[in-house]
C-alpha cells in the first residue's frame, strides 16, 4: 500500500521555522516526508536534514520522497525520546529548526492492519514501531480493570471510563478481546445507546485513543523531548509543534511557556533572587487550519500548530 498522507498547516510550519538556507533542521516526527520534503527544498546543498521516525513504512517512503534534494540528509530509525542521542551521534552539537508534528499518520489509520483504525475489523496493534513487544491486544487483555479506567479517563477522557473497562473485563472472561472490531462491540454494548445515539462521533473514538498513548507512550516521552530539542536549538532557532488533541497540545502549551518564562521565584519575594533566564520566544498563538483547508482534509480539524524561537543566552 502507498504510504498517503496530507501534511497539516505546511505554509503555517514552514513559515514558524523560517528556514535557512545553509541551516540545520530535524524533523522529529519524518512520517511519509510531507513538511521535510517542504524544508528540504529551502536548503541549499551546505543545509541539513535529519529525520526521526520508529515506523518502517514511513522511513522507506521518506527515502523516496527525499531522493534528489540537494541538502544532505540523515534519515534515522528513531523514537524523538532519544533524540539529544541521535544528534551526538551525528556529530551534531545544534540545530536551527525543529519540528514535532504529533499523532498518528493517515497512512497508519487507513493501513487496516496496523490496528489503529475502530473503522476497520482488524488484529489490534496500534504499534508505530512494530518491533516493540507492548500492543494493544495486551493492553486491553492483560491491563486489569482499575487500569483500563485510569488509562480512558486520563489519555482518552472517557465519560465513560470505568463501565467501558467493566465490559472490557467481563467479556474477556469468555474470549480474548482479539481484533479492533471485537473492542468496538464491546465498547458500544457499554456506552448507553441513548448516549450514542446523542453523541458526536464514534462511540470508540476516545478509547482507540486512549489505548494508541498507552502503546506508544506518547504522553510519557513529549515534554522532556520538547526540552531536549530547545536545548539542542541554536540561538535564533526555532522549534514548531502540532498537536491534535488536547491532551498533548496542554503538554506542548504547558512546557514551552515554562521555557519562555523568566523569573520562577515565588510571587510574595520583593526582588528576584533566582536568576532564571528565558530559553524561548513564543512567536504568537496557536495557529489553526482555515476552513478551506479542513475541507480537503478533514483530520486536520483538530490540529494547532505552536512555535517558540531560542534566545541568545546573556
Amino acid at each position: 500500500m502507498e504510504f498517503e498522507h496530507t501534511s497539516v498547516l505546511p505554509a503555517e510550519t514552514i513559515a514558524a521555522l523560517d528556514v535557512k538556507p545553509d541551516g540545520i533542521y530535524l524533523d522529529c516526527t519524518l512520517g511519509g516526508a510531507g513538511h521535510a520534503r517542504r524544508i528540504a527544498e529551502r536548503l541549499s546543498a551546505r543545509g541539513r536534514l535529519i529525520g526521526l521516525d520508529q515506523d518502517e513504512a514511513a522511513l522507506a517512503a521518506a527515502r523516496e520522497r527525499l531522493a534528489g534534494v540537494s541538502c544532505r540528509v540523515d534519515i534515522v530509525k528513531s523514537n524523538f525520546s532519544a533524540l539529544a542521542g541521535v544528534l551526538e551521534s551525528l556529530g551534531v552539537d545544534h540545530v536551527d529548526g525543529a519540528l514535532f508534528d504529533l499523532g498518528v499518520s493517515s497512512h497508519q489509520i487507513d493501513t487496516a492492519e496496523r490496528g489503529f483504525s475502530y473503522m476497520q475489523d482488524a488484529p489490534l496493534d496500534m504499534r508505530m514501531d512494530r518491533t516493540r513487544c507492548l500492543s494493544a491486544r495486551e493492553v486491553v487483555n492483560d491491563y486489569s480493570e482499575a487500569e483500563l479506567c485510569r488509562i480512558f479517563r486520563d489519555y482518552g477522557e472517557e465519560r465513560w471510563a470505568k463501565r467501558i473497562a467493566a465490559f472490557i473485563a467481563a467479556a474477556r472472561t469468555e474470549r480474548p478481546i482479539e481484533t479492533t472490531g471485537d473492542l468496538v462491540d464491546v465498547i458500544c454494548r457499554a456506552v448507553p445507546k441513548s448516549v450514542r445515539r446523542a453523541a458526536v462521533g464514534h462511540p470508540a473514538k476516545r478509547v482507540f485513543q486512549a489505548v494508541r498513548i498507552e502503546v506508544n507512550d506518547e504522553l510519557g516521552i513529549l515534554g522532556d523531548s520538547l526540552r531536549a530539542a530547545v536545548k539542542a536549538l541554536a540561538p535564533g532557532g526555532r522549534i514548531a509543534v502540532i498537536t491534535f488533541h488536547s491532551l498533548e497540545d496542554r503538554i506542548a502549551k504547558t512546557t514551552l511557556r515554562e521555557l519562555a518564562r523568566g523569573c520562577i521565584c515565588p510571587p510574595g519575594l520583593p526582588v528576584c533572587v533566582c536568576g532564571h533566564e528565558p530559553e524561548l520566544r513564543l512567536l504568537g498563538r496557536a495557529h489553526k487550519p482555515e476552513a478551506a483547508e479542513v475541507e480537503v482534509n478533514p483530520r486536520a480539524k483538530s490540529a494547532k500548530l505552536r512555535a517558540a524561537e531560542k534566545l541568545p543566552r546573556t
